[in-house]
């Protein structure tokens, strides 16, 4: 028992001197004398010391509480903390009866500072009992901070709807780590409610399928227990891209019997393009050829046999209206289809009044009367009009549109009819370079008077009437075949020279013929024969070439080419077509030619097959318009070849022809050429300019003569580009010297419609300004025309001194660039059929004309009608440079041919 005692005394003594001895070692005082009232337990840790971060320069509080625990003290970094530091409570645990000891410190910034160790600033706890010691956990100490710049800001982005939206972020470093929400319009984005949103741990936001409401201005906001940083704002658009609603039904044919056309429509709206989507691509109008089946009306049948006399004395009779049915919308026979008559000849068998059979009898004998004397007066007639000669000719004998004249041969002394003897007269005259001529003017006054408005159509120039009929027929001389030219233009008409006159009317009668053209029409006539020739209509960009053996040797017909200078007659559906170029017609309709001629014809398009659907159109009989061909469209009955600023058409057929351009986008565009004219105005004092916008053509540009411009060119004609995209045209006068001159007000910027100029079918659009010079020493003026597009293009006009120009018309060989002796080497090598297939195909191909092949095929002479359209390409340039190259490259090849087929016989041989 003694025994006992001791060694329980001993090891209780044991205990307490150890808990002494360290207790004083950390602290350097002596630990309480105080005990557990229950002995023989490990302290546990009730609260252990938890993470924490400095904010700014506030200090945290580190605490720690125990059971049972005779003392606890804090160790940091190894180190004990000072007893002085602590702050100590002890209580009574309710439940347990046990001592609870509970220990704070605070830990300031500076001491986290001061630390430099190989890790974070730490503390924990150490507890004391009878049986031991027990250790909290590890409790680290951070000084919190959040830097102001992130390290990727999210960018903005344009995805189509349905699209996937990734937007990245990256917050700026910070201890704790920063959290990471987005904002969109300063609303907080959550993908709790909504699925279709995604934020990850990596902090970028997704967007999993675009929605047009998504589309906005997008934040990302990082935060911790230290501040709030946000990035910059990204801009998400979210575009839908245009999509081609269905093909309307197609419509009917355009034309009531025969070949027509049939179009079918759809718009960019399903969906319409919204924020910045694209325009749907392809056509938004296709056409096909229909062919509608003609009416067929309906004819009687014969009468059926009349019936037995009734007892009312009639009898009656039918017929049928299926001689032939009506069929196609045909109309319907005209007449009864049954009649009924009183009986007579005895035929019936009640008997009859002989006053009834008085007046039937009388009415049968003053009906055959009637008519002997129907028929004389229309005998008589006839006979007075077989007097005239001029005989109304059926429409179905013209083609091509045009009036056909015919003089019967007992008429002598016509003026209409040409002698084909006249060699035609190569005028030179003075010209302009732009190409125009203007003529001189001798008072300015007089030329400066207001312009007629250009709605107005211009007087014909080469318009006649005969005051009989519209149509009429002249008979040539026998043996000379009838040729039919447009009214007004004059057979006397110096072989190939334009004539222009003032005079406004004038009337062709039988009794007298005479020449008095107006100003609607402008062209030329000359006379070929077998070598063919071109004719040439000055300053207009249009030329005829009639190629060699075009025309029978014997007699030489005259031909002519006519330019409609009024306005146009071309219908354009719904302001979407526009005239890209004169209106251009030649004939005679009944010339016989054994190969095409080619015309030329400027146009003012930028051409581009994605922006522009160009046509070719022909006048029917009818005066109507109808499509012969698209000039991206291969065909064998017409061929197109488009330049830059040119069309090249091979043509079997006379008539009237015009190009018509469909624009296909916003981007298409036609070329505007601009002038600046200056004359003095009605007093020395004023001076006046005025500034025309006119289709980029020859031939619009001369149109200007037609309106008796006057005054002086300032400055080169420009070109400008106009786009289709709905923009109207300003018109604006710069740098006006302001202590020399004066401009009256509201006249230094004027401005016409989009429509104006989109659609001005080659008639000019100009505008005016009005100056007055302060002194009359003043003899300089000088300024800045600025024409621009709204949001398009701008040209800038300045002084200009201008020359002549030279207008020429050719027949014969001096009309063509190859000589005829070339020519028909050429022709008699190259239409030869080899092994090696149609030669011809390669001279096309060296030629760059190796388009639309099956029209050169069916031609009997197809190496002709390709030197004829190479012609008409080069005739100013007349480049035979580049023809000699590539019938030298052509011969090289013939060469490398026959020496590999020697080669090859020699090895046959061996």
């Amino acid at each position: 028992m003694t025994k006992g005692r001791y060694l329980s005394l001993g090891f209780v003594f044991l205990v307490y001197c150890t808990t002494c001895t360290t207790s004083k070692g950390a602290t350097g005082d002596i630990l309480p004398d105080s005990l557990p009232s229950v002995p023989g337990t490990l302290p546990h840790f009730m609260k252990e010391p938890e993470d924490a971060y400095i904010i700014k320069s506030n200090p945290i509080k580190l605490l720690c509480r125990a059971v049972p625990a005779l003392q606890i003290f804090f160790k940091c970094n190894g180190e004990w903390v000072h007893q002085n530091e602590h702050v100590s409570r002890e209580y009574m645990d309710q439940n347990t009866g046990l001592k609870v000891r509970e220990v704070l410190i605070n830990v300031s910034r500076q001491q986290v500072e001061d630390f430099h160790g190989p890790e974070d600033y730490w503390c924990l706890c150490v507890a004391w009992s009878h049986l031991g010691t027990s250790k909290s956990r590890k409790a680290t100490v951070h000084i919190a901070y959040l830097r102001k710049n992130f390290e990727q800001d999210p960018q903005g982005k344009e995805v189509p709807i349905k699209g996937m939206i990734v937007l990245h972020c990256r917050p700026p470093e910070g201890v704790p780590a920063a959290e990471v929400e987005w904002l969109k319009n300063e609303e907080l984005v959550s993908s709790l409610t909504d699925d279709n949103i995604d934020t990850r741990a990596d902090h970028n936001l997704i967007i999993n399928e675009a929605r047009l409401s998504d589309s906005g201005n997008y934040t990302c906001l990082a935060s911790n227990i230290v501040a709030k940083r946000r990035s910059s704002t990204a801009t998400v658009v979210v575009f839908v891209n245009g999509g081609w609603s269905l093909w309307t039904e197609w419509s009917l044919c355009n034309v009531p019997c025969g070949r027509g056309v049939q179009k079918r429509s759809r718009t960019c709206t399903n969906p319409a393009p919204l924020n910045g989507g694209a325009f749907c691509e392809g056509m938004s109008v296709q056409k096909i050829t229909c062919n509608a089946l003609c009416p067929i009306d309906g004819g009687w049948e014969e009468w059926s046999a009349w019936t037995l006399c009734s007892v009312q004395c009639e009898r009656q009779r039918r017929r049928e209206c299926n001689d032939p049915p009506p069929r196609h919308r045909g109309k319907m026979c005209d007449g009864p289809s049954d009649t009924t008559e009183n009986c007579t000849g005895g035929m019936c068998t009640q008997s009859m009044d002989g006053s009834n059979d008085v007046a039937l009898y009388s009415g049968l004998g003053a009906g055959i009367i009637a008519v002997t004397v129907l028929v004389v007066a229309v005998m008589l007639y006839r006979k007075n009009q077989s007097d005239y000669g001029v005989d109304v000719i059926d429409s179905s004998a013209l083609t091509g549109g045009f009036q056909s004249f015919n003089f019967k041969t007992t008429r002598q002394g016509n003026p209409l009819l040409l002698n084909s003897s006249l060699q035609p007269d190569l005028t030179v005259g003075g010209t302009y370079t732009s190409p125009i001529c203007f003529q001189d003017s001798i008072d300015n006054k007089e030329l400066f008077d207001p312009l007629p408005d250009i709605k107005v159509k211009v007087q014909s120039s080469f318009m006649v009437s005969l005051g009989v009929a519209d149509r009429a027929e002249y008979h040539a001389a026998k043996g000379h075949p009838p040729e039919t030219f447009p009214r007004g233009l004059n057979r006397d008409y110096s072989n190939s020279t334009v004539e222009r006159r003032s005079t406004k009317k004038g009337l062709l009668t039988p009794n007298g013929p005479h020449l008095n053209p107006n100003k609607d029409q402008l062209g030329t006539t000359g006379v070929f024969g077998h070598l063919g020739g071109r004719l040439v209509v000055p300053n207009t960009g249009v030329s005829l070439l009639v190629p060699h053996g075009a025309i029978a040797e014997d007699p030489s017909s005259e031909m002519f080419m006519v330019i409609n200078q009024g306005e146009s007659s071309v219908q354009t559906e719904e302001g979407f077509e526009i005239l890209l170029g004169p209106e251009v017609t030649y004939g005679p309709p009944s010339i016989d030619l054994s190969r095409p001629v080619a015309m030329t014809i400027a146009h003012c398009a930028e051409v581009d097959a994605d922006n522009w659907n160009v046509q070719l159109k022909r006048k029917t009989q009818d005066n109507k318009w109808e499509e012969v061909m698209s000039v991206e469209d291969e065909s064998t009955s017409c061929y197109c070849l488009m330049d830059s600023s040119s069309c090249h058409l091979l043509l079997d057929q006379p008539g009237s022809y015009a190009l018509v351009g469909e624009p296909l986008t916003q981007a298409a565009v036609k070329r505007l050429k601009l002038a600046v004219f200056g004359s003095m105005g009605s007093t020395p004092m004023d001076y006046s300019l005025r500034v025309y916008c006119v289709d980029d053509t020859p031939h619009a540009f001369q149109v200007l003569s037609l309106f008796r411009v006057g005054g002086q060119l300032l400055e080169e004609p420009k070109i400008l580009p106009f786009r289709g995209n709905t923009f109207s045209l300003q018109v604006s006068i710069q740098d006006v010297p302001q202590f020399l001159w004066n401009i009256k007000p509201f006249t230094t910027c004027q401005e016409f419609s989009f429509s104006q100029v989109w659609c001005s079918n080659q008639q000019p659009l100009h505008c005016a300004f009005s100056l007055e010079r302060y002194s009359p020493t003043t003899t300089q003026f000088s300024c800045k025309i600025s024409v621009k597009q709204v949001k398009g293009h701008e040209q800038i006009l300045q002084v200009y001194t201008s020359t002549d120009c030279t207008v020429t018309s050719q027949t014969g060989p001096k009309a063509f660039k190859i000589p005829l002796s070339i020519h028909q080497r050429i022709c008699a090598t190259f239409d030869t059929a080899n092994t090696k297939g149609k030669d011809w195909q390669l001279l096309a191909q060296k030629l760059h004309l190796d388009r639309n092949l099956l029209y050169f095929a069916k031609q009997q002479s197809p190496s002709a009608v390709i030197l004829s359209l190479w012609e008409a390409r080069h005739q100013d340039t007349g480049d035979l440079d580049s023809l000699a190259s590539a019938l030298e490259e052509i011969g090289k090849i013939h060469c490398g041919l026959a020496t590999l087929g020697e080669k090859e016989k020699a090895g046959g041989a061996v």
